[in-house]
């Protein structure tokens, strides 16, 4: 009972109650001592919590609104002024509960992605189906997910095949299709088959739990215009608390004035005067923000970085596996007199098979089209943004980059015409060669993602210059700049050149962000104003490195997320702005007597509440626009069909 009584809506509405019946009493003949009882009591249990925080901000030496509401509140009791007094309390509570409501309804961002982290689940043990908790489904257990059911936990597909809404994690409108080998996410839906899912992280680790954890910790970070009005309001208080002593008491003793009038604008003073709308309009707005972006599949690590993002004048972006597809196919062969293409695969795919670079898959991937058998090199080793080195029967290879040649002593000269050729393609040369000799060439393709050129045309519309920083050849980075409209290109960039191109981006344009793939320009995105991972569903180092995480492949998202910085920033001095100009405007009212306790507290109030609405705006920013896509792609019938 007591709970429930203490709960701030109910405390506010008895004080509304008593305060309406002691001013109706007067109409039944009831004494001004009898009135002032319920305006004693209207003010007593509506300020029971206010009272409560204000005896703890005094005891940490913190002067917020509740202590300027307390002394208020004392001092019209004090002046006989008990409605006034009654008034206040039952003002500030309500403004209290409505403040509580709105920031509940802007915490549901996380609530909902809460809520997607299914309780129990179904595993296979010792050939028996049993349901279970998912705390006690464990790494290497067998998971089964039925057909219209969230999917449990993080695995890998064993037995089955579905169509799998992923919008949970990565923010994607179309169902992705899943078959063995493939990776799935616990929170996600699965449409329509039955699958067999192999756990590979525990509950706690899951990419769900995680998101949930970086948009927590994201929401409690205070950004650079939160932290400059907290320190604000430290320094602002106690020169509002010293001026309304110096109107309330010194005035009517040095200048011989009316003590009861100027003792009433000094309190009026401390109320109008509190820095509340001004300290909650930052952090509303980032809350509702960075909510609104990771529900559309967007990580953003905290208000300092969202804030930068609405400031940014230039985006570099890689290009292999982000400005394209990162699968590139091999067109190419040419193999120097002795040799055969098939050799020549079978030498570069094996030393490839140890690597994990895309350009390396290719290579792996094509030679297993063709089943040619591959050989386990020895002494392997990954020469980072060259290529590779192994010994095979013995005898060492190289495969990779010209670069990497050049720098082994071996002469590219017979092959300078051919190289030239496949570059001005569009393609990635890389060269196999031993013992100072090259034995042929590798020529590979990656497809331009469908969605690169939207995104890079709306960044150029936003005014953000756009460059693109890459390992690959001149010729091959000249062509996909060319076709994607990027202003302008770096080529054969080794991660510490990344690292000097985007410090003199900044230089030259202010505030840069890099989008990268989160692992191999974890140094590029470390360096500049905000560091961007794609396709970090399922990559702990690209969670944990970026300010910024797209959870799919999407680089739709990086305009988006700009956009709502942006709006997020605009917002945020709309708010300080129109707060600090009805507080001006209503400490001129103070000093002619014009404006009353009542009303002070009304202000207040209002415009704590209006810069509240205002923020929470942001939850719902982009929503027609992310209609629009979803219409745009298609969101009728998913028809399952393996192929």
């Amino acid at each position: 009972m007591w709970i429930t009584f203490y709960n701030e809506k109910v405390l506010a509405f008895l004080s509304g109650f008593l305060l309406l019946f002691g001013w109706l009493s007067s109409y039944w003949g009831m004494s001004a001592a009898g009135q002032n009882t319920f305006f004693l009591a209207a003010a007593l249990i509506g300020g029971i919590k206010i009272y409560r925080k204000a005896a703890a901000s005094l005891f940490k030496v913190n002067l917020d609104m509740n202590v300027l509401v307390t002394i208020s509140v004392a001092g019209a009791l004090f002046i006989d002024k008990w409605a006034e007094a009654a008034m206040v309390v039952f003002l500030f509570a309500a403004g209290g509960a409505l403040e509580s409501y709105t920031m509940e309804k802007n915490r549901r961002s996380i609530g909902s992605l809460v809520d997607l982290a299914p309780r129990e689940g179904r595993v296979l043990r010792g050939g028996q189906e049993i349901k279970v908790p998912v705390e006690e489904i464990h790494i290497g257990d067998t998971a089964l997910i039925k057909p219209g059911e969230k999917i449990t936990v993080d695995g890998v597909v064993v037995n089955g095949f579905s169509s799998v809404n992923q919008a949970a994690i990565t923010g994607e409108s179309l169902s992705v299709e899943k078959e063995t080998g493939d990776e799935v996410y616990s929170g996600t839906f699965n449409e329509q088959g039955f699958l067999e899912v192999m756990v590979t992280r525990e509950a706690r680790d899951t990419t769900l739990a995680k998101i949930i954890h970086l948009v927590e910790e994201a929401q409690s970070r205070k950004a650079v215009s939160q932290q400059l009005m907290d320190r604000f309001a430290r320094v602002y208080t106690p020169i509002v608390i010293s001026t309304a002593v110096v109107i309330a008491v010194l005035f009517p003793l040095v200048f011989n004035l009316e003590f009861v009038p100027w003792f009433y604008r000094g309190l009026t003073l401390l109320v109008i005067s509190c820095p509340c709308a001004l300290v909650i309009s930052t952090p509303v707005s980032l809350v509702s923000a960075i909510g609104n972006a990771a529900r559309r599949g967007i990580l953003i690590k905290g208000g300092v970085h969202l804030e930068e993002a609405g400031r940014i004048s230039a985006a570099a972006f890689d290009k292999t596996g982000t400005l394209t597809e990162g699968k590139p196919i091999l067109n190419e062969i040419i193999p120097c007199p002795g040799y055969t293409r098939e050799q020549v695969l079978s030498l570069a795919a094996s030393l490839e098979s140890r690597s994990e670079h895309p350009l390396g898959k290719a290579i792996v991937r094509e030679a297993r089209n063709q089943d040619i058998e591959l050989k386990e090199p020895e002494e392997f080793k990954a020469l980072t943004a060259l290529g590779v080195t192994g010994k095979i029967h013995g005898k060492m290879f190289f495969v990779g980059r010209p670069l990497l040649f050049e720098k082994n002593g071996f002469s590219l000269e017979d092959w300078e015409e051919d190289m030239r050729e496949l570059e001005s393609k569009g393609q990635t040369v890389l060269a196999l060669g031993t013992g100072g000799k090259l034995l042929g060439l590798l020529a590979m393709t990656d497809q331009v993602r469908k969605e690169a050129f939207g995104t890079v045309e709306k960044l150029k519309n936003m005014g953000i210059k756009t460059v693109m920083l890459t390992g690959d050849n001149p010729a091959s980075a000249r062509y996909a700049a060319e076709k994607l409209g990027i202003d302008q290109y770096h080529a054969s960039l080794l991660p510490q050149d990344k690292v000097e191109k985007l410090k003199e981006l900044t230089e030259k344009y202010g505030k840069t962000i890099m989008v990268g793939d989160g692992i191999n320009d974890a140094p590029a995105l470390a360096a500049a104003s905000v560091g961007v991972a794609m396709g970090a569903a399922g990559s702990d180092t690209a969670l944990e490195t970026a300010d910024i995480a797209l959870m799919s492949d999407d680089l739709s998202g990086i305009p988006q997320a700009i956009e709502l910085s942006r709006a997020a920033v605009r917002i945020i001095k709309q708010n300080i702005a129109f707060s600090l100009l009805i507080k001006l405007g209503a400490v001129l009212l103070v000093f002619p007597g014009w404006l009353t306790l009542w009303m002070a507290v009304l202000a207040d109030e209002g415009v704590l509440l209006l810069v509240s609405l205002n923020g929470m705006r942001l939850m719902g920013h982009g929503k027609k626009d992310s209609k629009r896509t979803a219409l745009k792609h298609g969101s009728g019938g998913f028809h399952l069909v393996k192929k």
